[in-house]
């Protein structure tokens, strides 16, 4: 393909590793509660369809309910806003940028190309990870999980960057790290590329069937 004029980036698992962060606030909300600890590992393949669901996944798994009971829990909105308070709190202070990303952002910035982030944390979460490790500077735009009644994979956050920038879907790009990216770029007719190493609900990203996977958004010319 040309290169992109524009080009949107995934966040967790993407451009960030956050998942030592998040797993810390998640085991500070289950202890508060007297709950059982999750692992790393777990929180990594519950990352992906924002922070309330990750929360409903760590406190099934602590519990041993099913995950439709403790969506369904009148305590879910409290265990949420302790869990709130948590994460703001340790959010940028055990994540680190993958490798290449700060370069790369920065040659593409260079040549001229629009970059965004499209991601489903929420909006309460997203600027503090991106000033934490200075990325938020790259770009012109940032779609969170809230920013419209829809999120990943749904396209609408794709689109209107798309429109914002005056860009054909072909001539912009989706780099992520799971099936959510695939679908949601699949979506809105946008080629996507993945990383290997981020967070797919413990499921090899080949199987989402990607245009492409590089080894790192080095890779990005």
């Amino acid at each position: 393909m040309k290169p992109p004029r524009l080009v949107m980036f995934d966040l967790d698992g993407t451009l960030v590793d956050t998942a030592p962060e998040i797993c810390d606030a998640v085991n500070d909300t289950l202890g508060h509660f007297a709950l059982a600890p999750v692992a790393l590992q777990q929180v990594k393949d519950w990352i992906g369809h924002g922070t309330r669901e990750l929360l409903v996944q760590a406190l099934a798994c602590s519990q041993g309910l099913p995950v439709a009971a403790v969506r369904a829990s009148a305590a879910l909105a409290d265990i949420a806003a302790v869990f709130k308070t948590h994460y703001a709190q340790r959010c940028g202070t055990r994540s680190q940028p993958y490798a290449d990303v700060l370069p790369t952002l920065e040659r593409l910035r260079q040549r001229g190309v629009h970059l965004v982030v499209v991601t489903n944390k929420e909006s309460a979460f997203t600027p503090v990870v991106l000033d934490a490790h200075g990325l938020t500077r790259f770009f012109g735009a940032v779609i969170c999980g809230d920013t419209f009644a829809t999120k990943k994979p749904a396209p609408e956050g794709v689109l209107a960057c798309l429109a914002q920038f005056g860009v054909a879907p072909g001539e912009a790009l989706f780099v992520g790290d799971s099936s959510i990216d695939v679908a949601t770029a699949r979506n809105a007719g946008v080629p996507v590329w993945v990383v290997p190493y981020g967070y797919n609900m413990g499921q090899p990203i080949a199987a989402s069937e990607p245009d492409r996977t590089i080894a790192t958004i080095g890779a990005i010319e």
